[in-house]
């Protein structure tokens, strides 16, 4: 049989099939499925238990005193050379150099190995280890088994792909022939599980809320509507858990959270996607002005015990996610970053200056709403270092509270990196006559047409009137804080699945 090339030395796994295409190297696979039959070997064997990895080998190797060690992996390159081969197996912590010789597996084993052992295959391995003239730590093979044979040829140079939707289409070949995509992948659930962490050590217990809603609520968006066949009832996936969680706080858990699915059904870009991870929490007896620290306090913790540095890269940024974190107005943050100056945001002059940059169709009625509209245009994506927004129009926060200094202004802020919004949180409403008016206003704009306002919810209501104690309610975009803590510029890469067009 012909050598079969180091796939970084050659773009085809197979040199004897280079020519073909890959449906045709998949038919020379699947024939080689019968011609194992023959020789009395399955290709999807019995598991055997593995007692090692790649990275326990790497770690205890000592030159003078060679272990044997049993594992598994993958076969990721391979060079046959007469009666002998290496090969790079990976498995989930990495990758390790396996040498295989006729004279120690047999002659017969040898062969085999050599006829049907392909690129990508699964296969168990017991050796010792020593190093070779090259210094690279190497097991030496005693017993060797293929125990998942892969139909399909890997991809050739995978780092070249031009048609990234290959990467999101089929994951698991990302995961396999990029270490860096794997690596960012287990970085986020690094990240869960130390918010966890943050949370569960102050106190705060997780729970689990409905996904199914009777009415969809606690977020300005357009749900995903379905229908339950046993109850002959509309029901909603949900796009936010606010209201249940809620709910939770008059039962007397005072400190609660939630790190699950929201599904809105928008637009997908490199900051979107309908099926999103969310944290939400809820702590009883305390504001948005004390939670802003609490923020703080996550996210650089969660820098310092990734990277041992509150400062990390995002594409051409270092953002400094040491605390604190710029606090500014929405007004003055458009007079800052926006380039209007306060002569311009006055009642006389705000129309004009919506029409010169082209902000048309408007339903808001308020200055303050009108200027939340510059903000949205001309300042979030200019807000790269943390920054949190304060001082929102209390007619788009129909959930906050009123701030204690100006009725018409909510107790409510939004957490902006890297020109994203991350994170949104707010005195919550307790005042179960205020909330029913807001419902009653925003179920008045649904019927007129308008999807992402909120339908009434008179049981959320009834749960008001029972006492709701003062609350202050967080969500932080899980997918949006791995990019900014991953140096990742679009959703889809920190999203193992993320939703595509159908083909």
């Amino acid at each position: 049989m012909a050598d079969i090339k180091d796939q970084n030395s050659m773009p085809n796994q197979e040199a004897d099939n280079q020519e073909l295409n890959h449906q045709e190297q998949h038919l020379v696979r699947l024939n080689k499925l019968a011609q194992m039959a023959d020789a009395g070997l399955a290709p999807w064997p019995a598991f055997e238990p593995t007692k090692h990895t790649t990275a326990q080998v790497m770690q205890e190797f000592q030159e003078d005193q060679p272990k044997q060690y049993q594992l598994a992996g993958r076969i990721i390159s391979l060079r046959l050379h007469g009666q002998t081969a290496f090969a790079n197996l990976q498995d989930r912590t990495g990758k390790l150099q396996i040498y295989l010789r006729a004279d120690i597996l047999g002659a017969e084993p040898f062969a085999q190995l050599a006829q049907f052992l392909d690129l990508g295959d699964w296969v168990f391995v017991t050796g010792m280890t020593f190093k070779t003239k090259t210094g690279e730590v190497t097991l030496k093979v005693t017993e060797f088994k293929i125990i998942s044979k892969c139909l399909r040829p890997l991809p050739e140079k995978f780092h070249g792909l031009s048609d990234v939707e290959v990467r999101y289409r089929q994951r698991y070949l990302d995961l396999i022939s990029n270490p860096e995509s794997a690596q960012k992948f287990k970085q986020r659930s690094k990240i869960i599980a130390l918010t966890r962490k943050f949370l569960t050590d102050r106190e705060f217990i997780e729970v689990e809320t409905p996904m199914l809603h009777p009415i969809p609520g606690g977020a300005a968006a357009k749900p995903f509507v379905t229908h339950h066949n046993a109850l002959d009832t509309e029901l909603y996936l949900r796009i936010a858990p606010e209201l249940y969680l809620k709910r939770l706080i008059v039962g007397g858990l005072d400190r609660v959270f939630e790190i699950n699915r929201n599904f809105r059904n928008e637009g997908l870009s490199t900051r979107h996607n309908p099926e999103f991870t969310m944290l939400e929490f809820y702590l009883a007896h305390h504001d948005y002005i004390y939670i802003m620290e609490f923020v703080e306090q996550l996210i650089s913790s969660l820098a310092r015990e990734l990277y041992g540095t509150e400062s990390v890269q995002f594409g051409e940024y270092q953002i400094n996610l040491s605390a604190p974190f710029e606090r500014i107005s929405v007004r003055d943050s458009v007079i800052k970053y926006g380039g209007v100056t306060a002569a311009e945001l006055t009642s006389e002059n705000i129309d004009q200056i919506l029409q010169k940059y082209k902000i048309k169709d408007t339903p808001a009625e308020s200055l303050s709403a009108k200027i939340y509209l510059l903000f949205e245009a001309l300042v979030e994506h200019k807000l790269i270092q943390p920054t949190f927004i304060i001082d929102y129009p209390l007619e788009i926060s129909p959930l906050a509270k009123s701030s204690n200094h100006d009725p018409e202004i909510a107790a409510r802020y939004e957490l902006f990196i890297g020109g994203m919004e991350i994170s949104n949180a707010f005195n919550e409403l307790n005042d179960p006559l205020d909330q029913a008016a807001r419902f009653k206003k925003q179920a008045s704009e649904h019927a007129s047409g308008n999807p992402e306002a909120h339908m009434y919810d008179a049981d959320f209501v009834l749960a008001l009137e029972y006492g709701l104690p003062p609350t202050v309610g967080v969500g932080i975009g899980i997918d949006r804080l791995v990019m900014i803590l991953t140096n990742t510029k679009s959703i889809r890469d920190v999203i193992l699945f993320p939703t595509l067009k159908k083909k």
